[in-house]
């Protein structure tokens, strides 16, 4: 007489995923994997990954309401995670970003006026808080080995650049890698969705998709987060587009975050309770987005400058001068006095601006020095070709 018992299985991120059914594909895959390692797992090897600032070209702030946005990283700007393998686990606290000791009161005062409260620290900890869970749910078994977690970013902080969900970002890449994970055991996406999930149900903030997708993708990315895909689905449709002939943007932001003002507004309940205005805003900024892709594949920049101001004023409609902040329309008005297009890249405290005419360029670049801005010319950065970051 047979006796039958119940057998529970556990997925495993090694060649044990080879029990069981599987085909000559399955084979060929694990060995193409084990012979591009080539000792990539030598214990106290340094893991190091980077994600970029980015920037945002149309659409945004829609990505919250399920419109339309492209985005581009740019190279200026980024945050890089290190993690090597160790004893215990430990995270390294940045000395700027997560201060404990301080040489008198006064720099107390001035590091946390600029710096704030909120330092990196809590990102790091949350991803890794997050992972675990992710990987527990869906049965990865996870190998026992601990880390040394630490990162640096060069991305201003408290002007709408994306630092912190960049900081997330690198840490999930160190993850997946030290882990011995890939986008089989967590697909690409739905990446942006688990690093927003980290930002806003770990540490609530609150933000959209636009800036997680962008940094996973990376290079120019046109994305559509119609509530179909989103709620069919999990994620919105997003293509990189060609970034070639790109014109020159220009970034301006503030010396001092902490005077940059905060964009806070009822938009989201207004949108909730379904008023029209705001209902209909978030589809004109999905149709600037569609216009403003074709006009990139047509470069004309002429047409892309006017979408790029259209973005702003409908924002400034919708908002209003007091959640936008004097300074941040300051910002806006000396570049429209100066002829170039200019429009926010995220959630304030920094502009983005394209200006047809170069020879203005350098009375528009003296005219924000001079009132305190910071200005630069933006780097696109196309992403890493061929897989390049393995």
């Amino acid at each position: 007489m047979e006796n039958k018992a119940k057998v529970y299985g556990m997925k495993l991120p090694t060649g044990f995923q080879l029990i069981g059914q599987v085909g000559l594909k399955d084979y060929q895959c694990w060995l193409e994997f084990f012979a591009s390692k080539k000792n990539a797992d030598k214990i106290g090897q340094t893991i190091t990954k980077r994600a970029y600032a980015r920037i945002g070209l149309i659409g945004n702030p829609s990505d919250g309401f399920h419109g339309k946005t492209i985005a581009m990283s740019i190279a200026n700007f980024w945050a890089e995670v290190n993690m090597a393998e160790s004893e215990n686990l430990i995270l390294v606290p940045h000395p700027l970003n997560d201060p404990t000791e301080f040489g008198s009161l006064v720099d107390l005062h001035g590091i946390s006026r600029k710096e704030g409260y909120l330092g990196g620290l809590r990102l790091l900890q949350a991803t890794c808080k997050k992972f675990y869970q992710y990987c527990s749910e869906r049965g990865i078994a996870l190998a026992r080995r601990n880390f040394t977690l630490k990162y640096d970013t060069n991305i201003p902080r408290q002007v709408g650049l994306a630092g912190s969900s960049a900081i997330v970002v690198a840490t999930l890449k160190c993850l997946m890698q030290f882990f011995n994970l890939t986008d089989k055991d967590m697909a690409k996406e739905i990446q942006p969705q688990f690093v927003l999930d980290v930002e806003m149900q770990e540490l609530f903030i609150t933000a959209g998709l636009q800036d997680r997708v962008v940094q996973v993708y990376e290079g120019m990315v046109y994305m559509d987060f119609e509530k179909r895909l989103i709620d069919s689905r999990g994620f919105g449709q997003y293509s990189n587009m060609d970034m070639q002939h790109l014109p020159s943007f220009w970034l301006a932001y503030v010396g001092d975050p902490s005077d940059s003002g905060k964009i806070h507004s009822n938009v989201r309940e207004r949108w909730t309770s379904g008023e029209t205005d705001v209902i209909a805003a978030m589809k004109k900024f999905a149709d600037l987005t569609d216009q403003a892709k074709s006009a990139f594949e047509l470069q004309d920049w002429t047409r892309l400058a006017d979408l790029m101001n259209q973005n702003f004023d409908l924002r400034r409609q919708i908002y209003g001068d007091k959640a936008l902040g004097m300074t941040n329309l300051r910002m806006v008005d000396i570049a429209r006095e100066h002829g170039s297009a200019v429009k926010f890249p995220g959630s304030g405290g920094a502009v983005i601006g394209l200006c047809l005419e170069p020879s203005k360029m350098t009375q528009l670049r003296q005219a924000l020095q001079v009132e305190g801005f910071v200005v630069c010319d933006l780097i696109p950065y196309a992403g890493c070709v061929d897989q390049c970051e393995k």
